[in-house]
């Protein structure tokens, strides 16, 4: 299929219970050869588990089948192939109720799935197991002529990458165009995150509703990123950079079908909403694949007390000492004091604090109504003001994920196509050691973002950028892909050099961009700054111990740091600082999404000339 036009392909969920009515309106806002749902992460799985345990023939997202009541006739009349991995656990059981719905709703659909992924049964105690699939599945199903396609626990981006290689006939090691694509499907992965949602520089666009993004890949691997006519949100270089930092580990992207290497990317301006994305290289996948496995922890349960006005920290004593007896027998006891309260404060509410308890054990009994009730006893008996912000409730159950590898052989991968046939999907042996390969910086690549504008991104090309420095990986893989370093020297953790002129202690977030997310019981913040002097100063100055020092809760973890110069970014992994998951609920921000915006509330001292000028000080 040489010089076939760029496949244009969109997403239409970044998670289970994401906007509804995205289908309809990536369907109707524009032209589209493929639309994309993604809808499983970590805590989905789980979800999907406990579904399947009370009734068998679930086990998929059921507000897919939903939105394919209408999605399905607008696909049909515009010619959209439909591809998700909404079929969770049972993608066999979501292929064969789209069949029925398609009946009924009078619309001729041929509907396709992949299987293979589900290892079930696994390890002692195991509520889900499943291997993380490439796209080469879902390739064989469009082949085929599958309208739709619904898949298992495939990787995130696979569901662009798989399309791609549909679309241009590439060849399994057609190497940097799948790693192009894998690039561009990882933008996608998120939905909004790409088109303005949870952007650090949110307050430059109106991103009251970000439409859903869609990428234009080309025939080479390259693809620009953008968004229908009229949706809300923005395009621009900083949304793709905080996307493309997003739940990643460092330069090496490893997934089923490529190794993409991030630290080649390029980034350009496009035009109004447009970012092309260019110099992508791939290397061999790996040959083993990631498996998630979800177990049910135990139970938990939560009182959260209410402290107004004086006193606070002797009223959370009081109220721990009270408890002490009641909780000796738990297995683990967490306090958690938030300091909300102001002095002299003009509403009761601000002037109130937080005492949180999370009890945890295997026995749902020890942390249920009669603990519970406990707390409540006390509320004539206890600090001035008791009361607490929610009624005591049941012990619910809570879940642990973890992650390790399977050799990739091991592993069936099945396009289960239209009439019923069942074709295995093809597999290349692993290829040669990565390390074979130059680096990017051995090979001239130039740095990869220009254009830009107010925190869109990085103007100008990168001057005196580093070498891209890696300490040895730590933690558990990613969702959708897992980041390794290239092999190399490990640099970025010396103690910072003092910068040269004034400087002004100001917040991080005046200068740094961030994105910060989950990887299983590990998290990463990845960090970006627009100019190549800032680049400099932050390579310098953001050291481990530098992080560390800043945030408080990460220096007794393991911290690995990954400098991507060509994105003028930052990468850190913070090991074991999530417990055992976004299910086990185990911190405040289960999955670390505010992590980088408690980085960019931090104070430093900042080169005055880097800050930007406060608003009406121009000229």
């Amino acid at each position: 299929m040489t010089g076939r036009r760029p496949l244009r392909i969109g997403n239409a969920s970044g998670f289970y219970g994401d906007r509804f009515s995205a289908f309809e309106e990536m369907l109707t806002g524009g032209p589209l050869d493929v639309l994309t749902g993604d809808y499983l992460a970590e805590l989905t799985m789980l979800i999907l588990g406990r579904d399947r345990l009370k009734t068998p023939d679930l086990g998929y997202a059921k507000t897919f089948l939903r939105q394919l009541e209408e999605g399905l006739g607008l696909a049909h009349e515009r010619g959209v192939r439909i591809v998700a991995n909404a079929g969770g656990l049972n993608p066999a059981g979501l292929a064969g109720a789209i069949r029925a719905l398609a009946v009924e709703v009078g619309v001729p659909v041929s509907v396709a799935h992949v299987e293979g992924d589900d290892l079930m049964p696994f390890a002692e105690g195991a509520l889900t197991a499943n291997a993380y699939l490439g796209g080469a599945g879902i390739t064989a199903c469009l082949r085929a002529g599958a309208d739709v396609v619904v898949t298992g626990r495939v990787t995130d981006a696979a569901l662009v990458s798989g399309p791609a290689a549909w679309w241009f006939d590439w060849a399994p090691d057609d190497y940097d165009r799948l790693a192009g694509a894998v690039v561009a499907g990882h933008v996608l992965e998120c939905g909004t995150q790409a088109t303005g949602g949870n952007y650090a520089f949110f307050t430059a666009h109106d991103v009251r509703r970000p439409g859903f993004p869609l990428a234009e890949i080309s025939e080479d691997g390259s693809s620009v990123i953008t968004k229908h006519p009229g949706a809300g949100g923005v395009v621009s270089t900083g949304t793709v950079t905080a996307q493309l930092l997003y739940e990643t580990q460092g330069p090496r992207y490893l997934g089923p079908d490529v190794t993409a290497r991030l630290d080649t990317v390029r980034l350009a301006s496009a035009g109004p909403d447009r970012v092309a994305i260019t110099g992508v290289m791939g290397e061999a996948p790996p040959p083993t694949l990631k498996v998630g496995v979800t177990r049910i922890g135990g139970w938990r349960n939560e009182v959260v007390f209410v402290l107004t006005g004086l006193d606070i920290e002797a009223k959370a004593a009081l109220v721990r000492a009270q408890l002490a007896d009641a909780l000796s027998q738990v297995a683990t006891a967490d306090w958690t004091l938030a300091r909300t309260d102001h002095e002299d404060a003009p509403t009761e509410e601000t002037a109130s604090a937080l005492l949180r308890l999370v009890v945890r054990d295997p026995s749902a009994d020890r942390v249920g109504r009669v603990l519970t009730s406990e707390a409540i006893e006390l509320a004539l008996a206890s600090y001035p003001g008791f009361h607490v912000t929610t009624p005591p409730g049941p012990a619910q159950p809570y879940g642990v994920f973890t992650s390790s590898t399977i050799p990739a052989t091991s592993v069936p991968h099945v396009a289960v196509l239209p009439d019923g046939t069942r074709h295995p999907a093809p597999r290349l042996p692993a290829g040669p050691d990565r390390s074979a390969r130059p680096a990017p910086e051995d090979l001239g690549v130039p740095p990869a973002v220009a254009g830009g504008g107010p925190g869109g991104g990085a103007p100008g090309e990168v001057r005196g950028a580093a070498t891209p420095a890696a300490e040895p990986l730590i933690g558990a893989a990613g969702r959708g892909g897992v980041g390794e370093s290239p092999a190399g020297p490990t640099t970025g953790t010396a103690p910072p050099e003092a910068p040269a002129g004034p400087t002004t202690r100001a917040p991080l977030g005046r200068l740094i961009g961030a994105r910060s997310g989950d990887k299983g019981g590990d998290a990463n913040i990845g960090v970006w700054v627009e100019s190549a002097e800032a680049w400099e100063w932050l390579d310098r100055t953001l050291t481990v111990e530098t992080l560390q020092a800043l945030l408080p809760e990460t220096a007794d973890l393991p911290v690995t740091r990954h400098a991507l110069p060509n994105l003028r970014a930052l990468n850190f992994t913070i090991a074991g600082i999530l417990g055992a998951g976004v299910a086990s609920a185990h911190r405040f921000d289960p999955q670390a999404k505010a992590l980088g915006e408690w980085l960019r509330a931090r104070h430093l001292d900042i080169p005055t000339h880097l800050l930007p000028a406060p608003e009406g000080t121009g000229p």
